[in-house]
């Protein structure tokens, strides 16, 4: 499953969040996957993460839960939801 995560920094937490992800570099760990990630100018990011395992992006995004409030949305590709709304016009 893929999930796109858009953020923002909690207010008064930007140095402190600039400083961990230089640590870090931000990744979340196994079993997810950063497929990408792009940082707005305006203080705010998003992040594409794949995982099989939605706790492992529970996990991350909890990590970063004192600096960063993100938000966490299961997508889904062009094809499955064409294939899904073709299977739902038959019903």
């Amino acid at each position: 499953m893929k999930y796109m995560v858009s953020w923002t920094f909690v207010p008064g937490t930007y140095q402190a969040a600039a400083d961990r992800f230089l640590k870090t570099g931000g990744l979340p760990s196994a079993p997810a996957k950063m497929l990408g990630r792009w940082h707005g100018l305006a203080g705010h990011g998003y992040a594409l993460v794949q995982s099989k395992d939605p706790s492992a992006v529970f996990a991350w995004a909890a990590e970063w839960s004192d600096v960063l409030e993100m938000q966490v949305t299961p997508v889904i590709e062009d094809r499955d939801a064409a294939k899904a709304l073709r299977t739902n016009r038959r019903k």
